[in-house]
């Protein structure tokens, strides 16, 4: 039998790396065998799969489709980002979305997080005057409820220099030292927020090519933990990554000291590769996985991306592995076929198709 044909079996018994203790335990109970099959999907659809739509999309449809998903046992879900309107138009109600999702929670089984992206401190005071303006609408860590949403906000650093001016007009190390003071500031105000870190064209750049260097991802993996980020979020944002380059990149981050509970990865699938590379990293003990949900998104700084691995994807592809994502795949692909349809544009996600069709089939 051949390697890949024996992959879902063994993936299924993946165990991740964790934080252990000096204590000496000489059993495992049946409820920690169910964690380590446990597999978190970040939906990124709101943001990163709508930033890049030619058309405004009306921000009724934007809380619309939050509130859709958030019906569908999501754990976080990227809702819009606090950067200049005349960069990425398609964001510019960011505000309002922040505020109707504090003054009128969207319905969800279980407690929320929202991701914003805030890339500088212009974009973090905004979201702060929401914020300071419901102090009680959101939960801390310490009490989290399905009625009040936590929140996060998210900055982005690039893995080459020449994305990092296109992306940012600036260096790699300007942006890093600016980033300093949005996580800072995050983490010590009163609300104390959790800050994802993301890091684009991990895996490959459209200016620079495959020639993308591990020990440099690596290097600002680690600066923007020692910053204080809680989460690194590993982005092929190309989609041009490769199994065996996703293992070199992850083995290189296992050997600068970088635990896997605080990297996520985020592929695109403009190869086809996404859900391969999916695999390896699974293998390689990483839980946490960014999707967008009927494969919307793209990059506007990235010419040629096409979209994220679409959440109904990844979701049957975690299922077929005996992984438990906690999602409803029905639900999800609902939603992928009504904003498609608001999109005026194809299903992005075989799997929703699938899903769909074969409920047509039986109410034929």
């Amino acid at each position: 039998m051949s390697r890949l044909a024996t992959l879902p079996r063994r993936l299924a018994l993946l165990r991740p790396l964790r934080r252990t203790t000096c204590t000496a335990r000489s059993y495992s109970t049946a409820s920690e065998q169910r964690l380590d099959n446990r597999v978190k999907i970040v939906e990124v659809g709101p943001r990163d799969g709508l930033q890049n739509e030619k058309n405004i999309v009306p921000l009724a449809t934007k809380i619309e489709l939050i509130e859709r998903l958030a019906k569908t046992g999501l754990q976080t879900i990227e809702a819009g980002s606090f950067v200049a309107p005349k960069w990425v138009p398609q964001m510019a109600n960011s505000s309002e979305i922040l505020s109707h999702i504090l003054t009128t929670p969207p319905p969800s089984p279980h407690p929320l997080t929202y991701s914003f992206l805030a890339p500088n401190m212009k974009g973090l005071s905004n979201a702060f005057s929401i914020l300071d303006a419901n102090p009680s609408s959101f939960s801390t860590e310490s009490n989290p409820s399905p009625s009040k949403p936590s929140l996060e906000m998210a900055v982005f650093a690039s893995a080459t220099e020449t994305f990092s001016q296109k992306n940012l007009n600036a260096s790699i190390a300007a942006s890093l030292e600016a980033f300093r003071a949005v996580i800072s500031a995050a983490k010590e105000t009163p609300y104390n927020l959790r800050v994802r870190g993301y890091i684009s064209v991990v895996l490959g750049c459209p200016f620079e090519g495959y020639d993308v260097s591990p020990h440099r991802v690596a290097e600002i993996a680690t600066g923007l933990l020692e910053m204080g980020v809680d989460e690194i979020a590993l982005g092929d944002t190309t989609g041009m990554g490769t199994a065996p380059r996703t293992k070199d990149l992850l083995n290189c981050l296992r050997s600068a000291g970088i635990r896997n509970e605080d990297v996520a990865m985020h592929f695109h699938d403009t190869y086809g590769q996404a859900l391969v590379n999916t695999a390896v990293a699974l293998e390689h003990g990483i839980r946490t996985f960014d999707a967008s949900v009927s494969g919307l998104g793209g990059c506007p700084y990235s010419p040629g991306a096409t979209g994220n691995v679409a959440t109904e994807d990844m979701v049957y592809f975690m299922e077929s592995l005996g992984m438990d994502a906690g999602v409803d795949l029905d639900g999800v692909a609902e939603v992928g076929e009504w904003i498609s349809k608001e999109l005026g544009r194809g299903n992005g996600s075989t799997v929703g198709r699938a899903v769909l069709g074969r409920r047509k089939r039986k109410q034929e």
